[in-house]
């Protein structure tokens, strides 16, 4: 048996919990994404992602006994910190820290248990490469909290943009403040209000005020502001900035992690979850964390277990176990034990969960085909690097003795000196090729954290894209072709840095297809917050969850019958929805009939000017606020 010395919890023998035949009735598991909890008297089992992790602390205070199973030997999913080169540690998938809602950290005590997270500012520079400037140094774009540094620093580039940004920052402000609070309301029940009885929609109606007061905030500048979300991101930078450096620095939030274009309509909705950070009382925020992103997940776990909750690794599911009555009864783990329970709460990706741990007959056809066809392509591939020194940049010399200074600590951005580059890369891995000149996010963790590496050195995350998850011409993602891809990407850096290439003690490469496969991310998704499709209408925007049907919060699924649906429609949530989706499941409820999780747009999908604000509001905010609440850390 894998587990974790860790925590104390996880010496809990399982096999001698291993459930009889007349179980106890009170017997209630939950499972999630590669981890699952599973608990005695009252039980929920969960895959170990850190969203998993955080509703299995909720319910342990409430009291529910909960045990996480693990599928790999480290929990948190992609939030972890591994040590894959000896004596540097890497948050090896995901890397920095936002979203993290107030209350979760507040109520599961996280900073008692260890969490500890370092803000960053300045937060984000882009260095340039130029030439013919008579030996001086080239330009570099700063940017931090001090408004009046980022103007001196703009002027560089563009007195009137220096002018312009900080009415952009005020703008982008108020649709964070109108969003914000909606972030902590339960989902708009949008198949209730179409469908649902007339005595259902005066209930409903209460619901409806905070989208309500959005709409006030945004006040008459609705109609800009929903330009934000559904035009290319290019063409509303435009209508603000004219100097390229500015525009691509900023557009790089509209495209990272997503396989879009800034010139892609809907990219500015991306853009939009990164404006949406904030840490520690710090609106737009995004910070490391002291250990890795895996002092994260431990953080949660220390709080969950510190109530009586059991964690333990290396124990994959293999399925959900249906009885002939469509009824969950629990999970098969891969070693053969059975873990009777009457919940599961699944926190893996649509695809896992649906089509491979559940059994195809208790689900639709229809509903297993919108599954299979959901569209997670991802254009990242995450290098990790060890190095015996800073990167030293043109833009910006060291300090002397290796010290870090301030644009060490931000995101740096490497060929984004203007947005032709990022759509030039786009378009070559739509063609099936790896970009030639990727854009790169370069972050040095270590420069605020030395825990991370042994003394002088440094950990370096790079965040690169566009890389397709098949390549054209039958070649497959082996080690010649990663190794080809980062040999690319290190002399990409090395223009900015000479002397990179020679500071490299060890890499980690991590391509598409190497993130589904360790992490379980189908596609190689990092994030789940990819733009709708061009032609596809705002309004149908995973509504409420992804497919026309299937679970819901308040309805079972159709086969279900009188017994709590087993999992969510989505891979890892935003913590505070998973841990109200788990309580919900505590309450069964006795619906079984089948519902419409995304309602068909109208026929007439443009929106006219003239409509009612409250149902622009409605049409644009709830799917937005659905997938911000989906996102990862």
């Amino acid at each position: 048996m894998g587990s974790s010395s860790k925590y104390p919890a996880l010496a809990w023998n399982i096999e001698a919990s291993r459930p009889q035949p007349q179980r106890s009735p009170g017997l209630l598991p939950l499972l999630a994404t590669d981890t699952w909890f599973w608990v005695t008297s009252r039980l929920d089992e969960l895959p170990t992602g850190h969203n998993g992790l955080v509703a299995a602390a909720y319910l342990q205070r409430l009291g529910v006994n909960t045990v996480v199973l693990e599928k790999r030997h480290v929990i948190g999913g992609a939030a972890v910190t591994e040590e894959i080169i000896p004596g540097f540690k890497f948050s090896r998938a995901s890397y920095l820290l936002s979203l993290l809602r107030p209350q979760i950290y507040t109520d599961l005590e996280l900073k008692k248990y260890g969490l500890k997270l370092h803000l960053r500012d300045p937060y984000a520079f882009t260095p340039m490469l130029e030439e013919g400037r008579g030996g001086k140094v080239p330009r570099s774009l700063l940017l931090g909290t001090d408004m009046a540094e980022n103007q001196k620093q703009i002027t560089q580039f563009s007195w009137k943009d220096a002018q312009a940004f900080p009415r952009y920052e005020e703008f982008m402000s108020r649709l964070v403040l109108a969003i914000d609070p909606l972030l902590d309301a339960a989902p708009l029940d949008i198949a209730a209000f179409q469908h649902g009885s007339l005595l259902q929609r005066l209930k409903l109606l209460s619901t409806l005020k905070p989208l309500v007061k959005a709409g006030r905030t945004l006040g008459a500048q609705l109609p800009q502001y929903y330009q934000v979300l559904t035009a290319p991101i290019t063409k509303v930078l435009d209508q603000w900035f004219e100097s390229e450096p500015l525009k691509a620095t900023l557009a790089t939030d509209a495209v990272i992690g997503a396989m879009t274009s800034p010139r892609t309509p809907g990219s500015g909705y991306v853009l939009l979850h990164h404006v949406m950070g904030g840490l520690e009382g710090t609106r737009g925020a995004w910070g490391y964390v002291q250990g890795g992103m895996g002092a994260v997940s431990d953080a949660i776990a220390s709080s969950a277990t510190a109530h009586g909750a059991s964690i333990f690794t290396d124990k994959p599911v293999a399925k959900v176990q249906v009885n002939h009555e469509g009824r969950v009864e629990g999970v098969l783990l891969e070693d053969g034990l059975e873990i009777k329970s009457r919940v599961v709460l699944s926190c893996a990706s649509p695809q896992v969960t649906f089509l491979k741990l559940t059994p195809q007959d208790w689900l639709p056809e229809s509903f297993r085909e919108r599954i299979s066809q959901l569209d997670t392509q991802s254009p990242v591939t995450k290098i990790n690097v060890a190095v015996d020194r800073l990167p030293n940049f043109l833009a910006a010399p060291s300090a002397p003795k290796n010290q870090p200074l301030p644009h060490h600590q931000c995101s740096i951005h490497l060929n984004c000196e203007n947005t032709l580059l990022l759509h030039q890369a786009f378009e070559e891995a739509v063609g099936g090729l790896p970009s030639r000149r990727p854009m790169i996010e370069l972050c040095i963790p270590s420069s605020l954290d030395p825990t991370l590496a042994p003394p002088g050195c440094h950990v370096i995350s790079l965040f690169t894209q566009f890389t397709p998850y098949t390549l054209a011409g039958g070649r497959v993602w082996d080690e010649q072709e990663r190794n080809a891809y980062a040999d690319r990407v290190f002399d990409c850096i090395e223009d900015y840095a000479p002397g990179f290439k020679a500071s490299v003690v060890g890499r980690d490469i991590l391509t598409p297809p190497d993130l589904e496969r360790i992490f379980g991310l189908p596609g190689g998704e990092a994030v789940l917050w990819a733009p709708p499709d061009a032609m596809q209408p705002m309004w149908s925007l995973r509504t409420s969850r992804t497919c026309d049907a299937g679970p819901t919060r308040r309805r079972t699924h159709p086969r279900t019958s009188k017994t709590p649906n087993w999992a969510t429609t989505q891979k890892p949530l935003l913590p505070r929805m998973l841990y109200e989706e788990a309580i919900y499941k505590l309450s069964p409820c006795q619906s079984s009939v089948p519902v419409t999780l995304c309602p068909r747009p109208p026929e007439q999908t443009g929106f006219v000017l003239l409509k009612a604000m409250f149902c622009r509001t409605l049409a644009w905010l709830v799917p937005i606020i659905s997938d911000i609440r989906e996102a990862e850390i």
